[in-house]
């Protein structure tokens, strides 16, 4: 459906709000849009030059590499090529297309998304409106993204974690909560070889096998908590076995297990592009709940990092109690809408107000599915 109503979307318009003027030397005067593949080569040149010019652009998902394996999985990739009036490459903007929908390339688990263009350019979202797309909407666009301030209807936080120094340098930069729950992890974890044997920390496992656990586990995490199963569709576990393969220097899947004995109980798949690691799919077995395993493995990759040369791990978007007491900083992303419909963009403020209202209702864990069916109709 087109909206709540199960109508069609009107036709009431209103004009793009992004028109400020931008600076000249980075005015984008065409959008064309293709197919990953079919990018040229000064295109993919300018993907890596534009995204090596701009520090904020550091994050795994702005690397060809994420594009590529999400393209590779059956997902098809096109990327919107801006390019100024001398015909020069601007900025590109990898995304999916849904009918008349556009949304950001690796939806519904890209935690970082947003035009890959050097500091100080904007990009015209009003500019993908054409060719049949009537919206693009977006859920974790990184913060400063010129040009899409007036779509943006909300922001949230994106921790990150700083673990230069190792374990002795990070404990003296997070909150005293923090501090605790990695004194118990070291606790846990000698509690944890006495009662099920040595326990092993593999940073970067290329071992098929535990991701396959990692999925499974993670699989029956969401069955629990009634999230919707991302890795339903095999292709999505397909294409994290494709990046387990993929090792580039500077961009990378990697895997990070944790056993006791024999039994695996906490691992971490997450992306790696030079200094930065994205925390990206972690879990641990329920049956070793009293040990917290995730904080255990938090601690050990914490302090593996060093040798690894990672000085940043991106937690994602969220306030979870974890990432409130392991963060040292914090960025931001924002969710919103581009497009000229009036009626859509009331229609998402209402429902953006009824979400938010069972979300804090007292019966709120109980009406997660109503949230989640809410939010996949308004799209």
């Amino acid at each position: 459906m087109d909206d709540l109503t199960g109508q069609h979307e009107m036709d009431d318009q209103m004009p793009p709000l992004d028109n400020a003027p931008p600076r000249a030397s980075s005015v984008i005067t065409a959008v064309r849009t293709v197919p990953l593949d079919q990018l040229t080569r000064e295109e993919l040149d300018a993907w890596q030059e534009l995204r090596t010019a701009n520090p904020q652009l550091d994050s795994p998902y702005f690397h060809p590499g994420f594009a590529r394996a999400v393209h590779a999985s059956g997902s098809t990739v096109l990327i919107a090529v801006g390019r100024d009036g001398a015909g020069r490459v601007r900025a590109l903007l990898p995304c999916h297309r849904k009918r008349s929908l556009l949304l950001p390339a690796g939806w519904p688990a890209a935690d970082f998304q947003g035009p890959i263009m050097a500091p100080g350019s904007s990009f015209p979202p009003s500019m993908l409106l054409t060719g049949g797309v009537r919206r693009f909407e977006f859920d974790h666009l990184l913060g400063g993204c010129e040009g899409f301030e007036p779509w943006v209807e909300r922001s949230m936080v994106s921790p990150f974690l700083d673990p230069t120094g190792g374990l002795d340098g990070y404990l003296g930069r997070i909150s005293r909560s923090g501090r605790e729950h990695l004194k118990q992890a070291r606790r846990d974890r000698a509690k944890a070889e006495r009662t099920y044997g040595p326990v092993r920390f593999e940073a970067d496992a290329v071992d098929a096998a535990a991701l396959d656990r990692l999925i499974e586990l993670k699989r029956a995490q969401y069955a629990a908590t009634g999230v919707e199963d991302y890795f339903a569709p095999p292709e999505r576990r397909a294409m994290l076995h494709s990046l387990l393969g993929t090792r580039g220097d500077d961009f990378a899947g990697m895997l990070s297990t944790l056993y006791a004995g024999t039994q695996l109980v906490a691992a971490h798949f997450g992306l790696r592009s030079g200094q930065v690691l994205h925390w990206w799919f972690p879990v641990y077995d329920r049956a070793f709940a009293p040990l917290s395993p995730g904080w255990m493995l938090l601690r050990e990759t914490v302090a593996a990092a060093p040798a690894l040369g990672i000085t940043r791990i991106d937690l994602g978007r969220g306030d979870d109690d974890y990432k409130r007491r392991a963060k040292t900083g914090q960025t931001s992303v924002s969710q919103g809408l581009v497009t000229t419909s009036v009626t859509r963009r009331a229609l998402r403020a209402a429902n953006a107000t009824l979400v938010a209202t069972l979300k804090s209702s007292p019966a709120g864990p109980g009406l997660r599915r109503v949230a989640r069916a809410l939010r996949a109709r308004r799209r």
